[in-house]
Parts: C-alpha cells; sequence; structure tokens
C-alpha cells in the first residue's frame, strides 16, 4: 500500500499525469475504492487522517474561473451641436468604468429645458453611435434624472454610476437634475472641458454669417488693416480652446497601419462636426483596413471658400479623431493630395464625397494626381448635411436661438465665476 502511495506522489497530478488510464481493470476499481475510503470514510473507516495525502492533488482539479461583471456607467445629454468637448466627456466617462451607456435627451426634454435643439434625435444618436468611447446609446433620454429613469437604469441596464461633469446641470425651478444620484451614492464627476460649448458655437455661426452677408470675411482677415470694432468682433470669434499635445494623444488611437494595410485617404474641413461627416467617414473607412484623414487649416478653407471655418483647426482635429472609424489625421493637410504624399503615406485609395460645401477657386482639381494613377475614388454622401446647411437652421430661427443663447450664457458666466480647480480630465 505504501508503494501504491508513494508511486501516486512521483507524479504531477492524478489527472494530469499517464498514471490514471494505467488503473483500469481490477487494479483501477481497487484504487478507486481505496480512494474513496480514505479521503470520505465511504466504507465506515476512518478515512479523515489519511485525506491530507490527496488534498494537493485535488486542488489541481480545473475550477471554473469566476468572471467578473463589468463596470457599466451612464453619461447622458442633448448632444447639440456635437464637439469636442462632448467627446471629451464621454472619454474621461469611459475611463471610470469598463463599458459605457450614452443618453440622448429627446427634443421635446430640450425645448421644455433649454430651447430649441439644432440638430435632429436621428443626426444625434449618429454622432454620439460614431464616438470611440461609446459602447450604447439610449434615445429619448430624459432631462432629470427622475427616481423611475433611475432604477430603469440599474435593473434593466446594470449601471453602476451615472456621471457628469463639475458644471451644474439645473432644472427650470433651480434644483439640480443628478440630486438623486447624488443621494443614493451612485454619482461621479468629470472635469469640464474648457473653451468651448454649444453656446459658444451657436454665437460664432450668427457671427461668422453675419459678417459674410456684410461682406466683411475678406476685411476681418487682415488684423492690420481692422477698425477697432473689426477687431472685437474677431475676438469675439476665436476660440478660447488652448491646444496641447496631451489631448490629441488622448484622442489618438496612437497605431500606425499594419504591413499590408490598404491604408484609404479622405480630406476636407470637417467643420462644424455633423452626422454627414460621420456617415461619409464610415463609408470611407469600410474600403479599407486604415482610414488616414486630412484636416484642411483655417487660412486654406478661407480662401478657397472666402470665409474661415466656424471650428478651428485643432478643434476640427479633435472631432475627427473622436470618430471610431478613423485611425489618423493629418493636421493641416494640404489642399492638393500630391504623388509625394501617397508615398510618404502608403495611401492604396483616395476617396471623396458627393456632398461637398463647394469651393470659390475654379478650374483647380485637388485630385488629379490620385485620378491619373487610378487609385481615386468617389463614394456616395448617404446624408445631405452640410456645415452650411446646419447654419442655416440656426440663422433661420435666428431670434429663438439668441434667445436661449442669452439664457445659456448667463449660467455659464456664473460657473467660470465660481469656478474651481479640478483635477484629472
Amino acid at each position: 500500500m505504501m508503494m501504491g502511495l508513494l508511486a501516486f506522489e512521483s507524479n504531477q497530478g492524478l489527472w494530469n499525469s499517464g498514471y490514471y488510464s494505467q488503473l483500469f481493470g481490477i487494479g483501477g476499481v481497487m484504487v478507486t475504492v481505496a480512494i474513496l475510503w480514505l479521503s470520505t470514510g465511504y466504507f465506515g473507516g476512518i478515512g479523515a487522517p489519511f485525506a491530507p495525502y490527496f488534498w494537493p492533488y485535488l486542488g489541481q482539479l480545473p475550477k471554473k474561473k469566476e468572471r467578473k461583471r463589468p463596470v457599466r456607467v451612464y453619461m447622458d445629454g442633448c448632444f447639440d451641436l456635437m464637439h469636442y468637448g462632448h467627446a471629451n466627456a464621454l472619454r474621461q466617462a469611459k475611463l471610470l468604468g469598463d463599458q459605457l451607456v450614452v443618453g440622448v435627451v429627446s427634443d421635446e426634454e430640450i425645448v421644455a429645458n433649454k430651447g430649441p435643439p439644432v440638430l435632429s434625435m436621428e443626426e444625434r444618436l449618429t454622432l454620439v453611435s460614431g464616438l470611440k468611447w461609446v459602447d450604447e446609446v439610449i434615445p429619448n433620454a430624459p432631462y432629470e434624472i427622475t427616481e423611475e429613469f433611475m432604477n430603469t437604469l440599474f435593473n434593466k441596464y446594470n449601471i453602476d454610476y451615472i456621471i457628469h461633469g463639475d458644471d451644474p446641470c439645473l432644472l427650470p425651478d433651480g434644483t439640480d437634475a443628478y440630486a438623486l444620484a447624488k443621494k443614493v451614492g451612485r454619482y461621479k464627476q468629470i472635469k469640464r472641458t474648457e473653451g468651448v460649448s454649444s453656446t459658444d458655437i451657436v454665437g460664432r455661426i450668427l457671427l461668422t454669417f453675419k459678417q459674410k452677408e456684410a461682406g466683411s470675411m475678406e476685411t476681418t482677415t487682415d488684423a492690420n488693416q481692422n477698425t477697432g470694432a473689426t477687431c472685437d468682433k474677431v475676438k469675439s470669434q476665436l476660440s478660447n480652446f488652448l491646444p496641447t499635445s496631451r489631448r490629441i494623444m488622448q484622442f489618438s488611437n496612437g497605431q500606425a497601419p499594419s504591413p499590408g494595410a490598404r491604408v484609404v485617404y479622405i480630406d476636407g474641413a470637417f467643420d462644424l462636426f455633423h452626422a454627414g461627416h460621420v456617415e461619409i467617414l464610415r463609408s470611407a473607412r469600410q474600403l479599407g483596413d486604415f482610414l488616414l484623414v486630412g484636416v484642411h487649416d483655417d487660412q486654406a478653407i478661407r480662401d478657397r471658400r472666402g470665409y474661415r471655418p466656424i471650428m478651428h483647426l485643432h478643434e476640427r482635429t479633435l472631432s475627427v479623431l473622436a470618430c471610431r472609424y478613423v485611425d489618423e489625421v493629418i493636421i493641416g493637410a494640404p489642399w492638393e493630395v500630391s504623388r509625394d504624399m501617397i508615398t510618404t503615406f502608403n495611401i492604396s485609395l483616395v476617396v471623396h464625397g458627393t456632398v461637398t460645401e463647394g469651393s470659390s477657386v475654379v478650374g483647380i482639381d485637388s485630385y488629379a494626381v490620385p485620378k491619373s494613377m487610378g487609385i481615386f475614388q468617389t463614394i456616395t454622401s448617404t446624408k445631405p448635411i452640410t456645415t452650411v446647411s446646419v447654419a442655416t437652421r440656426i440663422i433661420d430661427n435666428h431670434e429663438a436661438y439668441k434667445k436661449r443663447n442669452l439664457k445659456k450664457k448667463a449660467s455659464e458666466d456664473r460657473y467660470y465665476t465660481q469656478k474651481k480647480f479640478v483635477s484629472g480630465d
């Protein structure tokens, strides 16, 4: 019996060695009976004193791994005139969990709490779904986190925490829209992205097109020729965004195309990033393995369209980088695609959509080189949306948006007056 035990202990394990397969037949039955007797007292024997000999081998039996449930976080918003501040908020929210669920507030709720939305629910859903950090979207979410909706989030969507920025979100009666989430201890806060807001963008649009209609775009581009009043207008149009290399890194995938990858290139202004941009980028990405996007600089856009873009180069770059279909961006890309550029980035295909903003420069084909190389393709734009068409919605409802802006600007001014440093972003 001792020899049997020694032989048993000399193996690496009962199931991992070939020993068990040699015990079939009468000998196998005898050993099985002995194990039952020694470890459990099955036949009324002492059992327990001998069980420790076998315990180390029982530990080698495969165990079912416990899967840890992913932490699910929820963040909501109107996401009207989607900008890089929205994208950065959702990026921060995703860092607080494993899966990010985003609620898009209904048109009716926006009207009741803020004023008329610029973009439709469908357009806002396309924009939010197109962000690389978003895992799931809930349409027609309420503006206020009510007890009923909070229970729906916890029970139906398995949400662990509700997220919002450090800026206050107040209801028309002045109460906190997230009071209940804070009360039950399921609220987490992120840092607001400075330098941009939908209110600010509406103001820029109104000023830009007011200048365009007055024919002042030409004079407002040269600071040396401006009057004092014009300088004030230009300053009010400039972004307060302070670009940093760290922010660009946070938005970037940080990956180069793999060897042999089919690199697709598309360029544009991508001003006032909208649902049409998301859809054309999706279509372009489906044509290859790696999507490289060229974003034109402010001066190039002004030279060809006659007016400066509403969003500035680094703002537009971040909006493009935030899109899940984009792998890399050329910041300040040349207007004309050259052979050298195609070689440098190993571009396999250059594409362009059927819906464009138009250009005041006639007779220049930006894609002459890729066309001559047989690597140019026009792809259908599925949404007939342009930056101008979005801006026109605001111009056509000037008074309504002006009233909305005055209301929002007052709350934003209070925020900046009382603002304190919040660590982490």
